[in-house]
């Protein structure tokens, strides 16, 4: 059986997008690490699943490159929310996408009929220990000295679903992103679930540059959510405005913090890198 699929890339996180409305799906977490290991897949972050939703225009369902399901992706859900306008999926240009990480609210800004930039609400940032898989006696896990290889550094950690840890530090470029990246990904006295990484500098009030390093991945060239994890701290110790500019790797995004609902809304571009077909016959002989 042949299955359609679409590659699509939102300024960071590359993945592939898979209309599971109208075309019938199994085997999703063997499909999964198939995409991610043998097929156009390949330099991706895992494959994105468009589902029926009952409380929502739309189920988003994520994996990992391992085959595991994942929890949210502020990336994926820009570029799902390209994806089933374009496709036809939807004419709605305010859209509600569920995802295990909540309820998503997008609007799309439209051109010829194409989605051409994307504002995420991507929900309220979860602070509390009791959502982080994060081990500490405090409430909250903001601003924490931690020893790193050979350096003291102060992380601050949230979930949108998924665990989300920043470090602010001086220069982004010259900084060795791995090492660090690494270490505190893999401190599972600190995150038992591991956790994405964001490394941070900011540049002036309204200008931040980021890396950032995706737990069992690597570096990516950009991570909607972990720019917004940069936003919302910097914001949160006085450090930038309450709208500002973040720069990754893969482009600049927009991080606005709604201080009535305590949301946080990214706006940025999506686009297609290419599109083709997965014959699932070849599934059987994967390694």
């Amino acid at each position: 059986m042949k299955i359609r699929f679409t590659k699509m890339q939102a300024y960071g996180n590359p993945y592939i997008y898979i209309d599971a409305i109208h075309q019938n799906i199994t085997n999703e977490n063997e499909l999964a690490r198939f995409v991610s290991d043998k097929h156009f897949g390949v330099g991706s972050d895992g494959m994105v699943m468009i589902c029926p939703s009952e409380k929502c225009d739309f189920r988003m369902r994520i994996f990992n490159p391992d085959g595991s399901e994942a929890e949210m992706c502020g990336n994926a859900l820009r570029s799902t929310s390209k994806y089933v306008y374009d496709y036809g999926l939807t004419s709605k240009e305010d859209i509600t996408i569920e995802t295990i990480g909540g309820v998503q609210r997008v609007h799309l800004f439209v051109e010829d009929k194409k989605a051409v930039n994307i504002c995420a609400d991507i929900g309220e940032p979860r602070f509390s220990k009791q959502q982080i898989p994060v081990q500490t006696q405090l409430d909250e896990f903001v601003d924490q000295p931690v020893a790193v290889l050979d350096k003291t550094m102060n992380l601050s950690s949230l979930s949108w679903g998924n665990p989300h840890t920043v470090s602010f530090i001086d220069d982004v470029d010259s900084f060795d992103v791995e090492g660090y990246g690494k270490a505190i990904e893999c401190n599972l006295e600190l995150f038992p679930q591991k956790t994405n990484v964001t490394f941070a500098q900011v540049v002036n009030r309204d200008y931040i540059k980021i890396r950032e390093w995706e737990r069992n991945c690597g570096e990516t060239i950009g991570c909607g959510t972990g720019c917004c994890t940069a936003a919302v701290f910097a914001m949160r110790l006085g450090m930038c405005n309450r709208k500002v500019t973040v720069h990754q790797i893969g482009g600049d995004l927009t991080v606005e913090w709604d201080e009535k609902t305590n949301h946080v809304f990214m706006t940025g571009p999506s686009h297609i890198i290419f599109e083709s077909e997965i014959d699932t016959d070849d599934m059987q002989y994967m390694v």
